[in-house]
């Protein structure tokens, strides 16, 4: 496969990583295994930039790219959009779609995986024609990262601890709003402090991932309003991996959903893929199954052959 690895230096792994040498480590596994790759290094601001021209190149099968949740949610909108696969390398704080896909969280051992070439379709969703492939969440969510993203962190660790500080920040103020949502034709409305919208159902896992990409629907889900002491049960909740058995929160799945915000708030953010963002008031958010390809573990293929 002729391939283009675009690796995000400003990731938090490769910030510690001899990028020169890593590198030189994925042409020559890649090349190894019969592949033709390029491999190229780009500061952070310029990434989606650099990935959109390396899709565009002729003869492109797949592009391998590195860095955080960000990062790779922009990569796998660009290949999903010029129909080429997708390498993903674990670069970031959470590497939630690497988790989903059950690869190797160990940059380098996952260069390993990626080289045999092993391709899967999966599925990939949009809210408002933006493409995602984890999560778009309002709420606490949102909130928290908007605390957190006025913080001062220069490293995964101050990261996780800006994370923490940000959490009990949402939990001394959660949010309280409106929404309408429709579901297979019916409408129904309703206050809430959180609303969570996924690639396929999350599994009983903390970091709250799918057991499958490939299971052709939506994970849908609300939380009713809640107090502090409530807010810190469904955090618990989370982290045990019982998050539907919340006495708080519904759940649904749902190839297709329809959400407004009745009522009109400049600061209303939320989050698509980890990245913070102002929401808009009509939302559209669809599945589109198995139009991703992706690289897995062979066994990860032979399972959902």
């Amino acid at each position: 496969m002729k391939l283009i690895a675009i690796f995000n230096r400003d990731g938090g792994t490769f910030k510690t990583t001899d990028m020169t040498e890593y590198c030189s480590l994925v042409q020559t596994t890649f090349r190894g295994a019969g592949h033709d790759i390029e491999c190229r290094l780009v500061e952070g601001a310029n990434i989606v930039e650099e990935m959109e021209k390396a899709a565009a190149t002729p003869g492109l099968d797949g592009l391998i790219a590195g860095g955080g949740d960000g990062t790779i949610s922009a990569a796998a909108g660009i290949a999903w959009k010029n129909g080429l696969s997708l390498g993903v390398v674990p670069a970031g704080t959470m590497n939630l779609f690497a988790r989903s896909l059950k690869l190797p969280l160990d940059i380098r051992a996952v260069v390993d995986v990626l080289a045999e070439g092993n391709v899967r379709d999966v599925d990939i969703a949009s809210v408002n024609g933006r493409p995602f492939v984890h999560q778009f969440s309002a709420g606490l969510h949102a909130r928290m990262v908007r605390y957190r993203n006025n913080m001062a962190f220069a490293s995964r660790l101050g990261k996780i601890q800006a994370s923490a500080r940000a959490a009990l920040g949402v939990v001394l103020n959660p949010p309280v709003f409106d929404v309408e949502y429709m579901v297979d034709g019916v409408t129904r409305h309703r206050e809430v402090c959180a609303i969570s919208v996924s690639n396929n159902e999350f599994g009983q896992h903390p970091f709250l991932v799918p057991d499958d990409v490939a299971g052709g629907h939506l994970g849908f889900y609300l939380a009713d309003v809640m107090t502090p002491p409530g807010v810190v049960r469904l955090a618990f909740d989370i982290l045990r991996g019982k998050l539907k058995e919340n006495a708080a929160v519904t759940s649904m799945t749902t190839p297709e959903l329809e959400l407004h915000f009745p009522k009109s708030r400049r600061d209303v953010r939320c989050v698509i893929d980890g990245e913070l963002l102002p929401m808009e008031r009509d939302v559209l958010i669809k599945l589109h199954p198995g139009e991703l390809k992706v690289f897995t573990s062979p066994v990860i293929q032979q399972a959902a052959a």
